[in-house]
């Protein structure tokens, strides 16, 4: 083998194993941004604001109106309500653009959103009709519709018994 016949397969060699770790590190990245970001969700549902507000919706009444909603919680209760909403929402959007999976969100959260919308349904259709926005709660409405769709075709099983087989490797 010649000079630059030896050089020519060293080149491509190293351009091979170039573009391999290349591709490693991007997949790297991927999963380190998603543990991020699954990071980041777990930090919104243990700031004390968030628990708070949370507390204050599950023990609301059931089909409680707009108006018994905001008697029971007062101005105080209705800014807790605010975050909580906006918490639902970010989610919501960060999971249509793909940064969250919908297997994690599910995992997290899917019944504090879907008992958090079914309270306040009548308080967000109210606000929808006082602002004249539809637009009020879009993401949180979609989010919960996404975790009903999900619900009807697979019931939830508590990860206590989906997962009681579950050993350490």
């Amino acid at each position: 083998m010649d000079i630059s016949t030896l050089a020519n397969s060293i080149n491509a060699i190293a351009v091979t194993a170039g573009v391999i770790f290349a591709a490693a590190q991007i997949s790297y990245y991927r999963r380190r941004r998603r543990r991020d970001a699954m990071l980041e969700l777990v930090r919104s549902f243990q700031s004390p604001t968030f628990s708070k507000a949370l507390r204050r919706v599950m023990e609301l009444p059931d089909e409680a109106s707009a108006y018994e909603i905001r008697k029971i919680l007062g101005p105080e209760g209705e800014d807790l309500l605010v975050h909580l909403t906006a918490t639902w929402e970010t989610i919501g959007i960060l999971l249509f653009h793909r940064e969250f999976s919908i297997d994690v969100v599910d995992d997290f959260f899917s019944g504090p959103i879907l008992i958090s919308w079914r309270k306040l349904l009548p308080y967000t259709t109210d606000l929808r009709q006082r602002y004249q926005r539809e637009t009020w709660s879009e993401w949180f409405q979609w989010l919960a519709e996404r975790m009903m769709e999900r619900e009807s075709k697979s019931p939830p099983i508590p990860s206590y018994v989906a997962h009681r087989e579950w050993k350490k490797m």
